[in-house]
């Protein structure tokens, strides 16, 4: 989101679940279009509570999987917050080489591209796809 447009709006990544690193063809494939993921750390939407980041401060929370949505939604049961889907290709566990590993991931990170570029638009000024 923040290589597309900067800083004009403010994100936070979360799953259902706590994860303890970030996955490495995630890391991989995001590299090859520039954006560095190593250092970024998993949460969840209960330690984002945690860490202080109110779900209710948000305007828009996508899921990317049903188990996310059913989280958010019965987090946001009661405010004024717009759950949006994404039926986007878990590619985790998908292929038997390296290669067919990263051609997964590769194919999920673009349809999150493709859905970023479809609801909010073209990227900002001074960012590139």
């Amino acid at each position: 989101m923040k290589k597309f447009y900067g800083t004009r709006a403010y994100v936070q990544s979360a799953g259902v679940k706590h994860e303890l690193e970030i996955d490495g063809f995630a890391v991989a494939v995001l590299a090859e279009m520039g954006v560095e993921l190593g250092r970024h750390r998993v949460r969840s939407f209960d330690e984002m509570a945690q860490w202080g980041d109110d779900l209710s401060g948000f305007d828009l929370i996508v899921a990317l999987s049903p188990a996310s949505q059913r989280r958010a939604l019965d987090l946001t049961q009661d405010w004024h917050l717009d759950v949006e889907y994404w039926p986007i290709l878990d590619p985790t566990g998908l292929g038997e080489t390296r290669e067919a590993k990263l051609s997964a991931y590769r194919q999920a990170r673009d349809q999150i591209a493709e859905r970023m570029l479809a609801r909010f638009g073209p990227p900002s000024e001074g960012k590139k796809a």
